[in-house]
This record gives structure tokens, sequence and C-alpha cells, in this order.
């Protein structure tokens, strides 16, 4: 019986993260009502109560919860293995990356809600650093100080992730502008997420070694 008493509860929390999730991309943080989450999960505002205490508290729990199961779903090297070569490591970041932004579906919230919260950010943001994006991006400037012959401390390292990130979240923000100037672009399906990925790793490779090998120890 408690059994059973904690599979519905489990399963109540998930709906509510689920609904939560959906609302808050939708409008974000602030305009996001909680009766409104309640009614599309189906639940009383005693549920989120209960639960979650708040709507701050929730907001930050969907958050963690989003990259959470993003991540599962998409891990940063995917399938391709820590030993890999540096470039190989390289280019399944960035198919990752983009297949979390591009993610279609009944996920496909969690890519909208990490952007709105890029642009508009909230207290909930810094535990989100902590937690997931800071292991990430120290994976990548280490993937970009293999290949640079660099430590992990130095700046071109640290700039030329940014950039990294940057030529993959171009196409994620901009993509009304994109739509509108080549109508015929292939979708950013799974297939438009490999091409692209090939693209990019191609030209970051292009620029990375070209760059001089730095004499700096570390």
């Amino acid at each position: 019986m408690v059994e059973a008493i904690d599979a519905a509860q489990v399963a109540t929390r998930s709906q509510i993260l689920e609904a939560a999730g959906e609302v808050f991309a939708e409008v974000g943080f602030r305009d996001a009502k909680v009766r409104d989450i309640c009614q599309r999960a189906g639940v009383n505002s005693a549920a989120v109560n209960y639960h979650f205490g708040d709507k701050e508290t929730l907001y930050a729990e969907v958050l963690r919860y989003s990259q959470a199961r993003a991540i599962e779903k998409y891990p940063p090297l995917l399938d391709v293995a820590p030993t890999a070569p540096p470039e190989e490591k390289l280019r399944a970041f960035i198919f990752s990356f983009l297949l979390r932004v591009f993610e279609k579906g009944p996920l496909a919230w969690h890519g909208k809600i990490t952007s709105r919260e890029m642009v508009d950010p909230t207290a909930a943001l810094d535990a989100i650093i902590v937690d997931k994006i800071r292991p990430m991006a120290e994976q990548l400037r280490g993937i970009v100080a293999e290949i640079l012959h660099r430590p992990v401390t130095d700046e071109t390292v640290r700039l030329c992730s940014f950039s990294i990130v940057s030529q993959c979240v171009f196409y994620h923000h901009c993509r009304p502008v994109l739509t509108r100037l080549y109508p015929d672009q292939p979708p950013l399906d799974t297939v438009g997420a490999a091409r692209l990925a090939d693209h990019i790793t191609r030209f970051t490779l292009a620029a990375l070694h070209h760059l001089p090998v730095s004499t700096t120890t570390p």
C-alpha cells in the first residue's frame, strides 16, 4: 500500500514538472501562473504546494529536471569514448548540443526553457551553472585544450570554447530569421543536426589548427 502511494506521488510530481516545463517555456517564469500549470497537469494547487511549496521552487526544480533529462538522452560525448581523439570528441560534443537544442516532440520544451533562462535569467540559474553547465563547459575546454596543446586555463582555449557554443546557439536564437532568409533550408531534425555538426566541427578545426601552438606551461 505504501509503495502504491509513493508511486502515485512520483507520478503526480512528474506530471507537474512536465506541465510546468511546458508553461514556463511558452510564457516564461514571470508570466506563468500556477493555476495554468495545475490545469495542464490535471492537479489542484495543493499538489503543487505539497511537492514544491511555491512557484520559485517549482521553476528551479523544472530547470534541474529539464537539464537532467536532456543530458541523460543526449550525453555530451554521446557514444564516443573519453579516450577517442579530441577531434572526434569535439564533433560528438557539438552534435549532442544541437540535438538538445533542436529536440522535437514531448521534450521540445527543454531547449525553449533553457533559452528563456539565458535571455532572462532568474535566481535559479546559479544552481544550474554549478550542477550542469560548468561541468560541460570544462569538458569542452578540455577538448579544445587537447587540440591546441595548451593548458585548459589558457585564455585562447576559453575564447575558442565560447566561439564553438556561439555557433551552435546561433542556429537556435536566429531560427526565425534563417527560415525567412532561406525557406528551402533543410529541417534541423536529427539528420539536419548531424549535417550542421559536421560543418561546425570542420569550420572550428580549420580555425583551431591555424592557431599557433602555445609554449606556456600550465
